[in-house]
């Protein structure tokens, strides 16, 4: 699943509305966990929840996109760095859906959806966002390429 969405100007991105203020809280973490992110375009960082980060593989919670996109599955790759491209030049909303290579060899499901904004008040932009990682892991027969 692949997807970014243009806003316009009749539609502007409201302020916070991805604030956690969603009552549906104890369902959402019986099948999943979830945390924000958020990104800064001037600086090109991205910073991720503690939960997060491990399940990236990250030491820290501050990282790039492409050391985020790292445990992504390969082939996901080229798709991705397009959404985030395309969320960099204009205010819009994206989701997409990947898989996390983890280094046992199970296969984390990882779903993202957030938006960029701030191009419209003359500054550099940034992007919010969440990370939902559904509470299964798959293992497939299939070889796995392990992170490094």
């Amino acid at each position: 699943m692949f997807k970014i969405a243009r806003t316009n100007v009749a539609a502007p991105l409201m302020p916070g509305s991805l604030d956690n203020d969603n009552h549906e809280h104890d369902l959402l973490a019986q099948y999943s966990i979830s945390e924000t992110w958020v990104g800064d375009f001037s600086s090109g960082v991205i910073r991720l929840k503690e939960r997060s980060a491990k399940l990236h593989g990250l030491i820290t919670p501050e990282c790039g996109l492409l050391s985020l996109m790292r445990c992504y599955d390969a082939n996901d790759h080229h798709r991705i760095l397009e959404i985030f491209e395309q969320a960099a030049t204009r205010s819009s909303s994206f989701c997409f859906s990947t898989t996390i290579i983890m280094p046992n060899g199970y296969r984390q499901p990882l779903f993202c959806m957030g938006e960029s904004n701030g191009y419209e008040e003359a500054h550099s932009g940034s992007l919010l966002g969440v990370f939902i990682f559904p509470r299964f892991k798959t293992n497939t027969d299939e070889p796995v390429v392990r992170r490094q």
